[in-house]
């Protein structure tokens, strides 16, 4: 039987790191589209998590100005945990945060090498190169975009 992905693993740098993210955007979505987004989160809620190496200092900069909390349910930031990418712990750790098999988890990341060292828990990994490619190999993985 073909695991439900439950859980998305994101890198925040070259993944998160545009405007298409921030609050205004995802409200201007929502009233496009005409969708609570409270009722949107509560029926169709996946867990999201940043993965991240970045800097204690510009992690916090970040959820704060992008209000990522808005939407993130957990920062696992190198930061914060004291493991980095590459090191597989680092992902093992976001694993046990999350409560989910590596099964459950798609993680974008933009470095091919991360993609690869994630997958190696069987963690299904996705190297983001551009918006077409990663929407297509999320639906790929049986996700369903909003």
């Amino acid at each position: 039987m073909k695991a439900v992905i439950n859980t998305l693993f994101l890198d925040i740098g070259r993944v998160l790191g545009t405007n298409g993210w921030d609050y205004k955007q995802r409200n201007f979505a929502a009233e496009k589209f005409a969708i609570d987004a409270v009722e949107m989160n509560e029926r169709y809620h996946i867990k999201v998590a940043v993965v991240s190496n970045e800097r204690r200092e510009l992690t916090e900069h970040r959820i704060k100005k992008f209000r990522l909390g808005s939407f993130i349910d957990f920062f696992i930031a190198s930061a914060f945990v004291h493991f980095r990418k590459p090191d597989i712990d680092i992902f093992q750790f976001s694993l046990d945060i999350a409560q989910v098999a590596p099964e459950q988890v798609a993680y974008i990341e933009d470095r091919a090498m991360l993609v690869e060292v994630a997958a190696t828990l069987g963690i299904k990994s996705i190297q983001h190169k551009n918006l077409q490619e990663t929407e297509a190999a999320i639906a790929d993985l049986g996700v369903r975009l909003l």
